[in-house]
């Protein structure tokens, strides 16, 4: 099996950069993020708050994560239930990123994605996939871009969906989160010692797409 790792903070166009990867190499993506705010979108739905750990721990292990592929397309189910189009708000990103610094909901999370890439080629991308969940990838990047680069892409995104946003608000969001992401104590988001260094900030998706694959090769 090969295994790609791209980590990176929040922003920073990992989902976009490493589907087209696993499409070019005819490998299957595993989009962590999405599994983290599926978790994120259970908890919100229980009305759990961020701040209760204890019931975090207790509560994430009655969610049943999964993803599967239709047509192609990932689809991220849980509890049986297609959320994908449910978990890239802004209040579920919040609550994954503050739920994912509990350990049991960590270590549900990644027994599941080990298992993947032992029976498949795959990228997989997050904020600890090179570090602690795939310490054995073949190829490891961090891809990053600047605070205010991040921002602008996410203001795009957003203003293009048609929701109402402030781009000095996101940055703040952005900056607290990788300060968040950085400091806690479980799998800090880091730079793996083998990991390439990739920064996209003055780069095109496509100029991304190809240092990447030029690392595969």
């Amino acid at each position: 099996m090969y295994n790609i790792a791209i980590d990176g903070p929040a922003g920073a166009g990992k989902s976009t950069i490493a589907r087209q990867i696993a499409k070019r190499k005819g490998y299957i993506y595993v989009d962590t993020g999405a599994m983290y705010r599926a978790m994120g979108l259970f908890l919100l739905e229980n009305h759990i708050s961020p701040e209760d750990a204890e019931l975090i721990s207790k509560k994430s292990q009655e969610a049943d994560i999964s993803i599967v592929y239709e047509n192609g397309e990932q689809v991220v189910l849980l509890n049986g239930r297609n959320v994908n189009g449910l978990i890239r708000t802004e209040e579920v990103s919040n609550m994954s990123s503050a739920s994912s610094v509990n350990g049991d909901v960590r270590k549900k999370l990644v027994e599941l994605q080990q298992k993947l890439a032992e029976e498949a080629d795959v990228v997989m991308d997050g904020r600890d996939i090179g570090t602690c969940v795939l310490p054995g990838a073949d190829l490891k990047v961090y891809l990053t871009a600047s605070s205010e680069v991040r921002a602008k892409r996410r203001y795009d995104e957003m203003t293009a969906r048609g929701e109402e946003c402030d781009i000095d608000v996101i940055k703040k969001d952005i900056e607290e989160r990788d300060y968040r992401d950085m400091h806690r104590e479980i799998s800090p988001l880091k730079q793996a010692e083998d990991a390439v260094l990739v920064d996209s900030s003055d780069m095109t998706i496509e100029e991304v797409i190809e240092k990447i694959m030029e690392l595969c090769d």
